[in-house]
């Protein structure tokens, strides 16, 4: 992909090509930005199904055209009975990745769902709930092609998840992962769309659906009980702001990992970096990263357990006092524990300038490998993030909400134009989020080409248990070595490799033209009205 789309008439993004056809679909028919949200989080389960699922959390920024934005937190809580107990009665030193007592926690993305139709309905919208999950009901029941990245994954993966409650019956085809170009359908998981259009997505967590939940989740063993489905609520809160040279930029708070996203992008703005693609730039992003990351790993979690307020790291003082530590030739020793996650994000901006990123996640690749036997539904492992060791950032309690990779972005530039835009990838979330911003914002590229431009990562991703310097073999060999003498670890990869994440972006100039870009390491598009 080496062009943006544009457009007058509205626009989204989204990592796969079926998902952005549903919330391009909503807009042409007259739904606003949230509307077509809606309908893209509820197809991009279906038709990216290793990536995120109803079984997942999700977190939204909606900012309504001349207004500041609003956050939905649809994370879900530790479940009552997800005790050290539970795990050492288990024979578990640690809370495994896969499996029944991975899922642990709420699947809070259906309540962010039901947030955001209360804000679309601020915003003038009419759309049913039948009318936005048609496309994913109807993709469901009829199948799909399967891409290679879910026909990859699922190989790769095979060995760890078959044999997991609901797993091979499925995500395998005659007991095999599917072939790309494979029909793939999900008869039970269109049931249950079904029944969140007609009863409510509120039925997700009390009622009938919610019971058949339950008594799914208590027949594969997990801890998570229909007492805490009945107590999860979203919250709307005001994201996390910071005022840059180039405009405002907001993110979510705790438990995401958005402050590290915006930290990245203040510290940069005080180097005073002025191409792209250079030592300069990319030295200067990594040892951005470096400084957020340490304030991250130190601090975020559950907001009710922090004990620092996030806007103290986001000051000019402290932000300053960052930026004047950072070696212009010098790379700081690394690594520190790095953070995983799977996730899509996508994003839309309607005719009158309302404007939405999103982003919905099961944490790993397919979750805690659980599919509910009746509902069809895929569990996310995101609490097996939590640590049993006493005196640990993230410690396991009942009822507190785990530490997200997750975090959803949005600007509104000194030029008029708003910004939306994300990538999946874990620990490479904030750090392609900065090279897709600086490179767009800062140095002029079209969005398209900051999303394809070759990207670097530091640390572990989906996929990958290194710690080192990652760049993908499409930067300049001459840059490549100039970082290594600098003291970076670096390790080159092959290009448009998926541990670099699959981002994109969507804006809308004063003028009301509309630029979209989507990751050609995804199999998903911009759609356009």
């Amino acid at each position: 992909m080496l062009n943006s789309v544009y457009a007058t008439g509205g626009i989204v993004t989204a990592p796969h090509h079926l998902a952005a056809d549903a919330g391009r679909d909503v807009l042409r028919a007259g739904g606003n930005a949230v509307e077509a949200m809606i309908a893209m989080a509820a197809a991009i389960p279906v038709v990216y199904p290793h990536m995120n699922a109803i079984g997942g959390d999700s977190f939204w920024i909606v900012k309504p055209v001349g207004k500041d934005p609003v956050g939905i937190d649809a994370c879900g809580a530790v479940a009552a009975n997800a005790t050290d107990d539970l795990y050492q009665g288990a024979g578990f030193g640690v809370i495994p990745a896969r499996g029944p007592l991975a899922a642990n926690t709420v699947a809070g993305t259906l309540s962010g769902w039901q947030a955001a139709l209360g804000l679309a309905a601020e915003l003038g919208g009419t759309k049913s709930r039948e009318y936005l999950l048609e496309a994913a009901i109807h993709h469901a029941e009829r199948g799909f092609p399967t891409t290679g990245n879910q026909s990859r994954t699922t190989a790769d993966k095979l060995t760890e998840l078959s044999g997991l409650p609901g797993y091979d019956e499925s995500f395998l085809l005659d007991g095999m992962p599917p072939a790309e170009g494979d029909i793939f359908r999900q008869p039970r998981l269109a049931a249950s769309l079904r029944k969140l259009a007609s009863d409510g997505f509120e039925s997700f967590y009390e009622g009938p659906l919610a019971d058949a939940i339950a008594a799914d989740l208590a027949r594969a063993g997990s801890p998570v009980s229909a007492a805490d489905l009945a107590r999860h609520r979203a919250l709307t809160l005001t994201p996390l702001k910071l005022q840059l040279s180039t405009g405002t930029v907001w993110n979510m708070p705790p438990p995401t990992q958005g402050l590290a996203s915006l930290m990245i992008l203040g510290l940069f703005d005080r180097l005073k970096i002025s191409d792209a693609d250079g030592f300069e730039h990319v030295h200067g992003l990594v040892e951005c990263v470096k400084r957020a990351f340490i304030v991250r790993n130190a601090h975020v979690q559950d907001p009710a357990a922090m004990t620092a307020a996030p806007e103290d790291f986001l000051s000019d003082a402290d932000l300053d006092v960052r930026a004047a530590s950072i070696d212009p030739e010098t790379a700081l020793p690394w690594p520190v524990p790095a953070k995983d996650g799977d996730t899509i994000w996508m994003g839309a901006i309607d005719v009158a300038g309302n404007a939405v990123s999103f982003i919905q996640s099961i944490y790993w690749e397919f979750g805690a490998g659980v599919v509910l036997e009746d509902t069809g539904i895929l569990w996310q492992n995101r609490g097996s993030s939590f640590s049993l060791r006493d005196g640990e950032v993230n410690r396991l309690a009942p009822g507190r909400r785990p530490f997200h990779t997750l975090n959803p972005a949005l600007a509104a530039l000194s030029d008029g134009k708003i910004l939306s835009y994300g990538t999946m990838g874990g620990e490479g979330q904030p750090q392609t989020q900065a090279q897709v911003y600086s490179r767009h914002v800062n140095f002029g590229q079209t969005l398209q080409q900051a999303i394809t431009a070759p990207r670097f990562l530091l640390g572990r991703t989906w996929g990958d248990t290194g710690t080192n310097l990652k760049l993908e073999a499409r930067y300049d060999p001459a840059l490549v070595a100039r970082l290594k003498a600098a003291g970076h670890d670096t390790e080159v990869i092959a290009p448009y490799s998926d541990l670099m994440g699959h981002a994109g972006g969507v804006s809308m100039r004063p003028d009301g033209v509309m630029e979209g870009g989507a990751d050609p390491r995804a199999d998903g598009k911009a759609a356009a009205v």
